[in-house]
């Protein structure tokens, strides 16, 4: 069968696709054009895309011959995933493998906010690094402070974990709570979301993008946040009303923000980047040799079973196509 590949890939991914079909690639970096897209889908059994990919009804559209649609990320927000099942095309993605390199960059974004990492890296680089005082150059400890988690899967907990080594206090808000002796596993407490960002140190965020996550965090919840909050994003750029947040750190309503999305990625709203109290990272949440590897190869055990008529092992539709006419 024929296969399209919307990404340039490990040689060992397309080693494999290539054992059972054929297969064409983008090999480059930069997204596909949109146009190149849509031309190359036209004849393809297969598509393996990333989150950069608009997967909407005019592709599939063009798409007629599709079998399978695999989403080399976890986040499928920008795949039609209605009009997929309407076809009766399974959607797959590939969750847990990016678990522990997003909570890790999340506690790198929480201490370099709080430490002022790459604010001191780049005074030092320029030659401001004149003297040591007792009260120059000060941040804030992270140890013993309060950490809100906003969405508790399984990045959520993960970040859980990873605050017991730093003495924090973590307190979590999720749609479903879980167990008392699971928090008590943890170490976490639950709290409604205005107690959360009310008493919370640093807010970090892992929920998906939906209706109900748009825009989550905007003036009204920056505003119930402390002043000395930091917030961090490492889920969806939506998720937070950006314009809101700008003005927030502009005017010290909060303390600091870390961030690797963005409302309108790449785009960085307007004043951002200027800001001192801002650390913004290009979407590197799940960027590690090994954690990219073990993404590229889920998605493509999820394109093969697909090709080959099986129910793909992280389709994320299977009940609706379960249920269609």
């Amino acid at each position: 069968m024929k296969v399209f590949i919307t990404a340039r890939l490990p040689d060992q991914v397309l080693e494999k696709i290539a054992r059972e079909h054929c297969f064409e690639a983008h090999g480059e970096d930069p997204p596909i054009e949109r146009k190149k897209l849509l031309t190359s889908i036209e004849d393809k059994d297969g598509l393996l895309c990333t989150i950069t990919d608009l997967i909407d009804e005019e592709l599939l559209e063009r798409a007629r011959g599709l079998k399978i649609i695999a989403n080399n990320g976890v986040g499928f927000d920008h795949i039609d995933v209605r009009a997929a099942t309407r076809r009766g095309i399974p959607v797959t993605n590939t969750p847990g493998v990016l678990t522990d390199s997003t909570a890790d960059l999340t506690f790198a974004l929480i201490l370099a906010t709080a430490r002022r990492v790459v604010e001191g890296d780049r005074m030092t680089r320029c030659g401001d690094f004149k003297f040591w005082a007792p009260l120059h150059f000060l941040g804030h400890d992270v140890s013993g402070k309060t950490l809100g988690i906003v969405g508790f899967g399984r990045i959520g907990k993960a970040v859980a974990r990873r605050a017991a080594g730093f003495d924090m206090k973590v307190i979590y808000y999720s749609r479903t709570r879980l167990a008392v002796d699971e928090e008590e596993g943890l170490g976490v407490a639950f709290a409604a979301l205005d107690e959360l960002l009310r008493v919370s140190d640093f807010v970090s965020l892992h929920v998906p993008l939906g209706r109900e996550t748009l825009h989550l965090i905007g003036a009204a919840e920056l505003g119930t946040m402390k002043s000395s909050a930091h917030l961090i994003n490492t889920a969806r750029g939506p998720i937070v009303d950006e314009a809101a947040l700008v003005e927030a750190l502009r005017t010290g309503r909060i303390r600091a923000a870390g961030l690797d999305v963005y409302e309108n990625e790449p785009r960085l709203s307007p004043g951002l980047s200027e800001l001192e109290n801002v650390v913004v990272l290009p979407h590197v949440g799940s960027a590690t040799v090994e954690t990219r590897t073990r993404m590229a190869l889920m998605a493509v055990d999820n394109l093969l079973a697909g090709l080959r008529g099986e129910r793909p092992p992280n389709c994320i539709n299977s009940d609706m196509l379960g249920c269609r006419n």
